[in-house]
Parts: structure tokens; C-alpha cells; sequence
């Protein structure tokens, strides 16, 4: 298969896209090739008056093939060819197909059986890959303390979880349940307004956005606990999935503490 290779190299170089030569230098890959342009047609069909091949992939099987040739069938050197090849049909043809188009060489030692063939062609659309949006540059933000006492008058959110609570630590019957980044400890009525897990903030990366979520277990609607104040409006912020998008100069009321988010 390795002098087959060699043949088809010379083909290409000689006289390019010769099939006769190619036939006559190379039988089986002429054979493969013939293979993979009947299939090509027979799935082309007719879409806005022109003639379309809808698929991205080219998937060639071949079957009985020995173990020491499988290195040489699956060179990028044949699938370009055969790529080139199958492009060059369509373009020649007037058949719209995607720019895309790969062809894909499989094979195995089994042999055929009497009703198959050594060669079988599939066609395929491959799943697209979806464009990731970049990272947008963070922007610096952070919660200043208005009223209430907590272990840190300002708080830079560094973070992509910020907690805020009663507490520095926060202890259940199981074990430690959470750390607070903004905790309010001392004892004075203001303070004692926050629960131990009352609020966080998360920062995305993807948006670039500050989301506020209410963390508090409560059945009254009316006793949230959180509420923003923006352009002299109260909103509340219920306990949700998607959380409150925060924007520069908010004030975060948490019971009677109240804090402003700051965003450069």
C-alpha cells in the first residue's frame, strides 16, 4: 500500500485530478475515490433552484485492511487528497457545499462478508462549535459600609463569590456550612438585623456583571431582608436563581445594615 501511496503522489504531481492516470498508477485508491464521489452524488439534492451538498463530513470505511498498511490509509497526506478531490467534484459540478468539508478514513482487519463491500461511504454533519464569548476585563468594584459595624469598612471584590453575614464563620449541626467575606459581629441593634447567611454576590466573568442573591430562609414575602435602593426606589430581592444585577452607586440594604456597591 506504501508504493500505492508513492504512485499517487506521483499522480498528483503529474497531472492533477487525472483520474485516468490515477487508475491506471493507483486502482485502489482510484476505487476509493470512485466510491466516495458516487455517494457524493447520491446525496446532493436540489434547494432554491441549485444543487446542494449539505453535509460537512466525508466518512470512508474500509474493511480488511492489515494492521501494518492501517498507518499509511490514515496519512493527512490521503485525506487531504480525498478532500481536495471531493471539493473539486462539487465546485466543477455547480454544487453549493460547506467550506468546511473534511473527509475522515476508518479501518479494520475484519474482512468483508460475500454482501459487502471493502469500501463503504457515509456522509455526516458535524456538530458545530459554538464560538466562546471572551472574557470580558473585570471592572473593580466594592461594597462600602454605610451603617452597621462589620470586620471591614470596605471590601474589594476580588472574588467570584462574595459572602455577607452575621458571622465571620457560620457553623451548623453538620458541620461548617459557609465563611462570610463581609461579616457583621458586633452586638448592637443594627448588626443584629443580618442573619448568619444573609446575602453573596457573584461576579461573571463571561457578562461581566455583579449579581446580588438573597440567601435568607423565610416564608413572609414581605420579610425578604434585602432590598436595593436605585434613583430614590426601593426593589426587593427575593430569593431566585438568577439573582439582582447590580449597578454603581445601588445601596444593598440588609435589615438595617446598609451598604453602596462601587463600581469604577
Amino acid at each position: 500500500m506504501s508504493n500505492v501511496i508513492e504512485k499517487l503522489g506521483r499522480t498528483i504531481f503529474e497531472a492533477p485530478f487525472g483520474a485516468g492516470r490515477l487508475t491506471k498508477d493507483a486502482p485502489e485508491l482510484a476505487e476509493i475515490r470512485i466510491a466516495m464521489l458516487d455517494e457524493i452524488k447520491a446525496k446532493t439534492h436540489r434547494a432554491g433552484g441549485k444543487s446542494v451538498f449539505p453535509f460537512d463530513l466525508i466518512r470512508i470505511n474500509l474493511r480488511g485492511i492489515p494492521e501494518e498498511q492501517v498507518g499509511v490509509l490514515q496519512t493527512d497526506f490521503l485525506r487531504t487528497y480525498l478532500a481536495g478531490e471531493a471539493r473539486e467534484f462539487l465546485k466543477r459540478s455547480h454544487h453549493r457545499f460547506p467550506e468546511d468539508l473534511q473527509v475522515e478514513i476508518h479501518t479494520t482487519p475484519t474482512l468483508p462478508s460475500a454482501a459487502e463491500g471493502w469500501i463503504t461511504v457515509e456522509t455526516a454533519s458535524q456538530p458545530k462549535k459554538e464560538e466562546s464569548a471572551p472574557a470580558r476585563a473585570r471592572k473593580p468594584a466594592k461594597l462600602i459600609v454605610l451603617t452597621g459595624t462589620a470586620n471591614q469598612k470596605e471590601l474589594t471584590l476580588e472574588k467570584t463569590r462574595t459572602n455577607i453575614g452575621r458571622t465571620a464563620e457560620v457553623f451548623r449541626s453538620a458541620g461548617p456550612s459557609r465563611r462570610n467575606d463581609l461579616a457583621f459581629s458586633g452586638e448592637n441593634e443594627i448588626n443584629c438585623s443580618v442573619s448568619r447567611e444573609h446575602a453573596h454576590i457573584l461576579y461573571s466573568p463571561k457578562t461581566g456583571e455583579y449579581r446580588l442573591f438573597n440567601d435568607r430562609w423565610y416564608k413572609d414575602q414581605a420579610q425578604c431582608g434585602i432590598w436595593i435602593v436605585r434613583d430614590g426606589l426601593s426593589q426587593p430581592v427575593h430569593r431566585g436563581a438568577r439573582g439582582f444585577f447590580l449597578r454603581n452607586a445601588d445601596e444593598i440594604h440588609l435589615g438595617n445594615v446598609i451598604l453602596r456597591f462601587q463600581q469604577k
